[in-house]
């Protein structure tokens, strides 16, 4: 598969090179309770929902090597910014009732910044771990200050999953999309054309950034400035509100989230779906899918510049307050280590961040995303989405314009003009 890939990373990677670093979280961590006395500690690991079952087995493979350290799942929300708001609120109090959470790229120089996090550095360095084995983009999402506060569990990117027994030839363009979205809804018992989505939270920026990026928009240049009111950003933004408003999307496509849509599609009522490389394990698990070995993979279909994608992806870091620092680490480096990373890229269908594991068989086996040279290339080369200390203030402009562009409540030259001014008032520029 070849294929221009505009990654537009998580605004994570961006922050970390912005903020200040919390220095309250260098103190000496207390000495471990558990392998070395004998007694069992239990420590809490914070996640968002996990349809696929990964998180369970690598629990279980993690206390086969560990007999004395007891992993309990927390199940945090599917939607991210919910799951955000309750980990500030949380954390915000000092709370240690979990130890080990996981994050959205997006999000470690926030955390760090505010105290949430600890270093991770003296543990690395004792455990002789080497972050060059990691995709670069991903390990530098949770690095700033030159501190290392996250270890990077897999990436994600944008692609378009389709059904093979509906679909002769995936769609090169956008419109492309939209006129084979039109034709085939319907057929092979489908209720739709095309799947994304559309609610209003951080999922909604991804997909407009690979509208806009693919007909060359952008948020910021390189130097910081607001650049959003462009043609380039009006004409993605129309292409985008095009999709919404049509009628092979569901009627309430402005609620879907990963889970509403991917739901949709592996009940086989779509012959289209962007979403993020997990899908291809969850349309292959008979237990939940209703077409198994029917789906294929292509990149996202392509603007006037190329296709774009957005990267993202998830890390996980350890409670400042964990009361077991040191079997939070434990746990945290056997999750993103090698065989934490396999099971998750086997079971879960998530890219590795771990580089040599594309290497693998079973790895390549998983999906052929991961066999795929250009895939990993494209992933490895990833750099930020909008570089900027205030993202989450950016993201909020846009969500809420965009939100509003496709309820039919003001135009595209409107959205976007707002956006410009709104985004000058939060950057300071």
């Amino acid at each position: 598969m070849k294929w221009k890939k505009i990654a537009l990373l998580n605004a994570g990677l961006a922050m970390s090179l912005a903020l200040t670093a919390c220095s309250s979280g260098q103190q000496a961590q207390p000495q471990p309770g558990g392998d070395k006395q004998g007694e069992k500690v239990k420590i809490v690991f914070a996640r968002g929902k996990d349809v696929t079952g990964a998180t369970q087995q690598l629990v279980e493979a993690f206390k086969k090597t560990h007999p004395n350290i007891d992993v309990e799942v927390r199940e945090m929300p599917a939607d991210t910014g919910q799951s955000h708001d309750q980990y500030v609120t949380m954390l915000s109090a000092k709370s240690s009732e979990i130890d080990v959470f996981d994050l959205d790229v997006i999000w470690p120089a926030e955390f760090a910044q505010a105290g949430y996090l600890l270093p991770l550095d003296r543990f690395i360095e004792e455990d002789k771990i080497n972050l060059k084995d990691y995709i670069q983009g991903a390990v530098e999402a949770g690095n700033f200050e030159g501190k290392q506060w996250t270890m990077p569990k897999f990436i994600d990117t944008g692609l378009l999953f389709y059904r093979k027994d509906v679909v002769k030839q995936p769609p090169k363009t956008w419109d492309e999309l939209i006129q084979q979205a039109k034709s085939l809804k319907g057929q092979g018992g489908t209720q739709f054309g095309y799947l994304m989505q559309a609610k209003q939270y951080e999922g909604l920026v991804c997909n407009f950034l690979e509208f806009i990026s693919s007909y060359g928009g952008k948020i910021l240049d390189d130097q910081g400035n607001v650049v959003v009111n462009s043609p380039e950003t009006i004409k993605g933004l129309k292409k985008m509100m095009e999709v919404v408003k049509s009628d092979f999307v569901p009627k309430n496509i402005t609620t879907f989230t990963e889970l509403e849509s991917h739901t949709a599609f592996i009940e086989g009522q779509s012959p289209f779906i962007r979403n993020w490389p997990y899908q291809w394990a969850l349309a292959q698990d008979p237990k939940q899918s209703k077409i198994v070995d029917k789906v294929g993979v292509s990149p996202l279909p392509a603007g006037d510049k190329g296709s774009a994608a957005t990267l993202g992806g998830w890390m996980s870091g350890i409670n400042k307050y964990s009361k077991h620092p040191k079997e939070a680490w434990e746990f945290l480096k056997f999750m993103t280590g090698p065989e934490g990373q396999k099971i998750t890229a086997v079971k879960g269908g998530s890219a590795p961040t771990y580089l040599p594991l594309y290497d693998d068989s079973e790895v390549k086996n998983a999906s052929p995303l991961f066999a795929n040279k250009d895939f990993v290339k494209g992933i490895s080369a990833a750099v930020p989405r909008p570089t900027s200390p205030v993202y989450p203030k950016i993201s909020e402009v846009i969500q809420i314009e965009v939100s509003k562009a496709l309820a039919g409540q003001q135009t595209a030259e409107q959205a976007v003009q707002n956006m410009e001014k709104k985004i000058k008032e939060v950057v300071g520029k």
